[in-house]
């Protein structure tokens, strides 16, 4: 029987009712089986500072840290904040690369994007991309998921009703499964 593949999944949206949070949660039902996806809330991180690290890892940081640590990969769905990667996202991928334990080299990463414009978040996922080579996270090339549109492909519950980005968050998944196996 093959080993149970963790996977930890992040958002760069703080929003109760974020398009990306809720395709992260539209991911942990199309997860394949004997698979998990834990979703990490990136609210309690605080910001980034040495004075800070200097004193030791604040609580939200070290328990973050072991939660990147025990996954075999990530997913990480974030919206586009002024082209760029929201500060939320960047703070804790920022603590993820500090110190010895590097919970973050070498695992592979899906990249998922949501917005209600037509580009789908687009930019954002080339931003990513560049720190990921600082944090030798390996992100995968395809697929790629932009769900463009996204006020369209959500109901008011948060739940995904479009078939075609369902389709396209599976072959992500299958692909993330593919990566850790490998």
């Amino acid at each position: 029987m093959e080993k149970a593949i963790k996977i930890i999944g992040l958002t760069g949206s703080l929003r109760r009712d974020s398009y990306n949070k809720a395709a992260l949660k539209a991911a942990q039902k199309l997860i394949p089986e004997n698979v998990t996806l834990e979703i990490l809330d990136l609210a309690e991180i605080p910001f980034f500072n040495e004075d800070v690290e200097a004193q030791g890892l604040p609580p939200a940081v070290a328990e973050f840290k072991s939660k990147l640590a025990e996954a075999d990969a990530l997913l990480i769905s974030t919206p586009e904040y002024n082209f760029s990667i929201p500060p939320v996202l960047k703070n804790a991928l920022d603590w993820a690369s500090r110190g010895t334990e590097l919970p973050l080299y070498g695992k592979p990463l899906g990249i998922m994007s949501a917005s209600p414009g037509m580009l789908g978040g687009a930019r954002v996922q080339y931003h990513l991309r560049q720190v990921c080579v600082s944090l030798n996270l390996i992100p995968l090339n395809k697929p790629e998921v932009f769900i463009a549109g996204a006020n369209s492909k959500f109901d008011g519950a948060g739940n995904l009703t479009d078939e075609r980005t369902q389709s396209a968050i599976s072959k992500l998944l299958s692909a993330l499964v593919e990566a850790v196996r490998k």
